[in-house]
């Protein structure tokens, strides 16, 4: 995959696990880092670490901060980052390999909160 950020960024993400249905990677960035532009399937974000970034989708830009400990539904997207904080981010992303859902685009750029049960 052209756009796969194992590919585009393997300076920042490394695959830990990898199955059928899912692939999990690892984020490590330090302060000022800055991703190119690489997708995301749908996945599930686990912060390992507190973090403040920007994330960049062709005009749209969405400032994110995280506590460490939090998990986030991630719909599927194609974006860049920045590390726009005085901390190390450390993230796991648990990748599906089903297909997306049948959305035409998606309309929330950044990690969206799970909803508890």
């Amino acid at each position: 995959m052209q756009d796969d950020p194992v590919s585009t960024n393997p300076q920042l993400y490394s695959v830990v696990f990898e199955n059928e249905r899912v692939r999990v990677l690892e984020y490590r960035d330090s302060p000022g880092t800055a991703s190119t532009p690489h997708r995301h399937p749908d996945s599930v974000m686990v912060t390992l670490s507190s973090f403040d970034r920007r994330l960049t989708a062709g005009d749209r830009q969405v400032d994110v901060s995280l506590a460490a400990g939090e998990t986030r539904w991630l719909d599927a997207q194609t974006h860049s980052g920045e590390n726009t904080g005085a901390t190390e981010t450390h993230v796991l992303f648990v990748e599906l390999k089903e297909p997306a859902s049948k959305r035409a685009d998606v309309d929330h750029l950044g990690p969206q909160r799970l909803n508890s049960t």
